[in-house]
């Protein structure tokens, strides 16, 4: 059949004949970022073709992030997603081509056929649970699992529309942004914490899709979606109508907090237990019934089929349904988070350093595709609290002559290893461990053990003395970064983290207290409000004597800004900006901050306050930046974002002096010497790109291990000696000389 004609006018009116080679025959639903299309290769094959809109077409910016999608979703398999075909993005209309399931989504199904009985709900978890884990070992999170983007296909759920970082279409608008998600299937981290969102979102996802899925309804429920929001927060989720078997599971995803969250290989684990006493075949790969009634047409695929009109889903940027077609479609890709996964442990006596030549390791097959013919790196993921030598750099010196790159797994602890610079030691921690390394070679110098609890962040140096970073509310303990003995102990009372600044650490309370305590002693210097904020976020950064508080206002149009004297809590100025605010640096006594939509969390402007002057200098980024991070050296500010792409801003001459899509779906913060700017990749490589001319100049080979675990902040590079210094998913830390990249 022909291509449907819009009926609207402008640009869309009149909708292209073909995509590439492929015949667009039909509409199956339109987005933000574009229309899919029912389509048929040259050999009959049915694909779901997604056509950009014809005004983001025009965008460079755009077309950028659509790279990124068309990126991701080629990184995942096809076993829980619809495999991409083919695609092109330079086209004068991108598009992207993904295999046609047929199939009604969870949300049709459910509408039209009412809740699940147990044992497909078991199905649809045990095939979720299969499919995150999936997405999340290439470094992908969704972050906008729903009914609508579950399609129940014939041999198992497929997980569609991965591209949530659209240009308008946000399913809860304000005055000052958009918010990314459905409100009804977020997790709590993606209202309060948006830094802190990694796989574990996708789990709290999970457990309210099957909420629906047991009973029509969402385990919040409201027809506003900030009373919704408020709920997720805050409340306990309603499982009336979940199975008594399964409740116990799903309420475990449905934790506050991600960490008390199951991973895919867990989930699978109890539902195994779960299914043995009902019907082991449910694991069995075969064909599915999504019902436990007799099989007939698939539901919403026969004539007479409805629209989805499911009040929390919109028209989307996916395969919608059509009367008399059948349903299908391919992911929609999408980027942020990365994929982190643990090694396992390495026996006691290899766990010494290895010297490697130029490719420290051959990638295996699994880790060559998981790289992919994209290179996976930039997004900065959690921005916690600096550490003291924050930037992730070390004072830079020449590298020394003879030294030779080296990788080790220095500890038997899981999860990818956070490393600072202190004492001429590489100081490094994992949850339950931290550790000092000889920079020169990798040895092992020390190994500290701390509780499993233990919330695995850079070890500082404050005082003189290790300070490991631990979980809110735990005990402070000082070791000596000679021999990892403790030196002191003290219980800390109810704080929100630490921030170590020169021989000072900081700990800001629940209650808006903020307490100095002394980092040589232990001793609590001083213990007071910073005046004006109830409970401010701290920031301090390398080589700047001060803290900085800031607190935002709340609707968002300015943000209070206060610098405060570690050493005795005293305030040294107070500014009130326009905006809301975030600190990513500091240079000749001003502070550097980007102006971000408080919703959506879009990096819109950068600007460098000086408190001798009150001067303040402002730079509107030509295209917003998602999820931003940054450092400053001198009057360059580099700031990462989602989707891949790395700026550098000089804040003297106000200009964007260059911009630089790296292909990935996101990395660390950047770390920059001056020569170049350092990121590590979600599949555990390092790459570097020229300061001067903002293009990649070198990357190591990836070290992604086996897991399915995702970190949710990837680690920031070291700096320190003319090295650097990173560490990577399968447990390892590395070093590399600074000086040519382009041998790495």
């Amino acid at each position: 059949m022909a291509p449907q004609r819009n009926a609207g006018a402008g640009a869309e009116a009149e909708l292209p004949e073909y995509a590439g080679h492929y015949r667009l025959e039909s509409c199956l639903g339109s987005g933000g970022m574009g229309v899919v299309h029912l389509a048929r290769s040259t050999s009959g094959l049915k694909l779901a073709v997604k056509v950009v809109h014809a005004e983001f077409a025009r965008d460079p910016e755009f077309r950028g992030r659509f790279r990124q999608e068309v990126a991701a979703a080629r990184q995942v398999s096809g076993a829980f997603t619809a495999p991409v075909v083919d695609a092109d993005p330079e086209a004068g209309r991108p598009w992207m081509a993904t295999l046609f399931i047929p199939g009604p989504t969870l949300s049709e199904h459910v509408k039209r056929n009412g809740p699940m009985a147990s044992l497909p709900l078991r199905r649809l978890m045990a095939g979720l649970a299969e499919g995150l884990r999936d997405i999340h070992r290439v470094g992908v999170v969704h972050r906008d699992l729903k009914p609508s983007n579950v399609l129940l296909a014939d041999d198992g759920p497929k997980v569609i529309d991965f591209g949530i970082s659209r240009p308008k279409d946000s399913e809860l608008r304000t005055e000052t942004g958009k918010l990314i998600g459905t409100p009804p299937f977020m997790a709590p981290e993606q209202f309060r914490r948006p830094r802190e969102v990694g796989p574990a979102a996708d789990i709290f996802a999970l457990g309210s899709v099957l909420v629906h899925a047991a009973t029509g309804r969402g385990p919040f429920d409201s027809d506003s979606p900030y009373v919704v929001a408020y709920q997720v927060v805050h409340d306990e989720p309603d499982l009336t109508g979940v199975p008594d078997d399964l409740a116990p599971l799903v309420r475990r995803c449905l934790a506050k907090e991600p960490e008390d969250r199951p991973s895919p290989d867990e989930l699978m684990r109890e539902l195994r237990s779960v299914a043995a006493s009902y019907d082991t075949q449910v694991f069995i790969p075969g064909q599915r019934s999504w019902t436990d009634t007799p099989a007939g047409p698939a539901p919403g695929t026969g004539p007479g089929a409805e629209p989805d009109d499911e009040p929390d889903d919109k028209p989307d940027d996916k395969p919608g349904k059509e009367p008399d077609e059948e349903s299908g479609g391919g992911p929609d890709p999408g980027s942020e988070p990365p994929a982190t996964a643990e090694r396992a442990p390495a026996e006691e006596a290899e766990q010494g350093s290895r010297r490697t030549g130029r490719s420290p390791r051959r990638p295996g097959r699994r880790t060559l595709l998981a790289a992919g013919a994209v290179a996976l790196a930039v997004l900065g993921a959690l921005a916690a609290i600096p550490l003291s030598g924050g930037e992730g750099a070390a004072p830079e010196r020449t590298a020394r002559a003879g030294f030779r790159p080296w990788e080790t797994a220095p500890s038997t602890a899981s999860g990818v290893p956070q490393c600072s610079y202190g004492a001429g030691r590489l100081l490094c921690a994992q949850p339950g461990a931290v550790f000092a390394l000889d920079p020169e070679d990798g040895s092992l110098l020390w190994r500290h053990t701390v509780a499993r609890t233990f919330r695995s962040e850079p070890p500082a140096l404050s005082g003189g003395l290790v300070q490991p970073r631990l979980n809110k509310g735990r005990s402070l303990e000082a070791l000596d970064p000679a021999s990892g003995e403790p030196v002191w102990r003290r219980g800390a009372g109810e704080h929100r983290g630490l921030l170590p600044v020169g021989g000072v650490l900081l700990l800001p309370g629940t209650d808006g207290t903020v307490t100095g305590v002394d980092g040589a002693s232990g001793d609590t210097r001083w213990s007071r409000p910073v005046p004006g904020h109830a409970a401010p976020r701290l920031d301090s950064f390398a080589g700047d004597p001060l803290a900085y508080a800031t607190s935002p206002s709340g609707d968002g149009s300015g943000t209070r800004v206060t610098a405060v004297d570690p050493r005795t809590g005293q305030v040294r100025w107070d500014a009130r900006l326009a905006g809301t605010l975030e600190p990513v640096g500091s240079a000749d006594g001003s502070v550097v901050l980007v102006s971000v939509d408080p919703v959506y969390r879009e990096a819109r402007a950068v600007i460098r306050y000086a408190p001798d002057t009150r001067e303040v200098r402002r730079f509107t980024l030509p295209a917003p930046l998602p999820q931003p991070h940054g450092t400053v050296r001198g009057d360059v500010v580099h700031l990462t974002g989602t989707g891949g792409r790395l700026v550098a801003v000089d804040m003297e001459g106000l200009r964007q002096r260059w911009s630089l899509e790296t292909g990935v779906t996101r990395s660390s913060a950047p770390v920059a010497d001056g020569r170049h700017v350092y990121v590590t990749a979600p599949d555990g490589r390092l790459l570097a790109v020229d300061a001067r001319a903002g293009r990649l100049v070198g990357q190591t080979p990836p070290r992604l291990g086996t897991s399915d675990r995702v970190a949710a902040a990837l680690p920031r590079p070291v700096v320190a000696d003319g090295r650097v210094h990173a560490s990577a998913p399968d447990g390892t830390v590395f070093a590399v000389d600074g000086r040519d990249p382009a041998d790495w």
